[in-house]
């Protein structure tokens, strides 16, 4: 695929203007906008499928260079990944999530508690590599561009990074669980992240052979995707469009 020069907005524009670095916008192919989708459509949150090989250096830095990349309000960047292979650490992250759980199970009805208990939450040992996503609040300062107003837009950014993040791993054939039944505070104690660090996601990474083709949950059971038409509204919040 071709490239075209950067256009300027006139002769003489200086070396730093903003427009040298304008180019036409290049279309997808057919076969390229296939491949963004079916990434989109086929990634799931792996829990049990995990194989013992470890993940290549430059295979994991290209999938966190994609989660570099995600767009942030403001370019803030607020997002630091720890990434967590020591078996001992892990093992201290499993122990906090054993005691999580134990606590969620008694906060369900008695009828969805055996169901909960049979479901696989979590790959933090099995998989060879977690990696912690955090926010760093601060980085912008105390405003930074876009946050007057939303200030959690830094939270968000971040969400963006996890969510680049599994898309370039389903590429490469890493499979990614997010473990969301931790405490906070446990992670904190574990990983030494200082109070002011905002942690985002918990994830457990490591190469597929096979995943399901609907997501695990919805094969189990336990919650079903909602239908797109549920979830639009038009013009306002509520008003329905009708459907021909």
């Amino acid at each position: 695929m071709s490239s075209a020069t950067p256009t300027s907005s006139g002769a003489g524009a200086s070396a730093d203007d903003p427009e040298r670095e304008l180019s036409p916008v290049a279309d997808f192919s057919t076969e390229e906008r296939a491949a963004v989708y079916r990434a989109i459509y086929e990634r799931r949150d792996v829990r049990n499928e995990f194989l013992d090989a470890a993940i290549p250096q430059e295979v994991l830095r290209r999938i966190l260079d994609a989660a570099h990349h995600a767009p942030s309000v403001g370019l803030m960047q607020p997002w630091n990944f720890i990434v967590v292979r020591d078996r001992d650490t892990r093992a201290a992250v499993h122990a906090a999530f054993e005691r999580a759980v134990a606590a969620e199970e008694q906060l369900m009805p008695d009828d969805r508690r055996a169901h909960y208990r049979s479901l696989k939450l979590q790959g933090i040992l099995r998989a060879p590599v977690n990696i912690c996503v955090t926010c760093d609040r601060t980085r912008s300062g105390a405003t930074g561009l876009g946050r007057t107003q939303q200030p959690d837009t830094d939270l968000l950014s971040t969400a963006c990074a996890v969510q680049n993040l599994w898309l370039a791993a389903r590429i490469e054939g890493v499979g990614i669980g997010w473990v969301s039944i931790l405490r906070e505070a446990d992670l904190r104690d574990i990983l030494h992240i200082p109070p002011d660090i905002a942690i985002v996601a918990y994830l457990c990474a490591g190469f597929i052979a096979q995943s399901y083709v609907r997501p695990e949950l919805e094969v189990r059971r336990w919650a079903k995707r909602l239908p797109l038409e549920d979830l639009l509204f038009e013009d306002f919040w509520g008003n329905k469009r009708e459907t021909p």
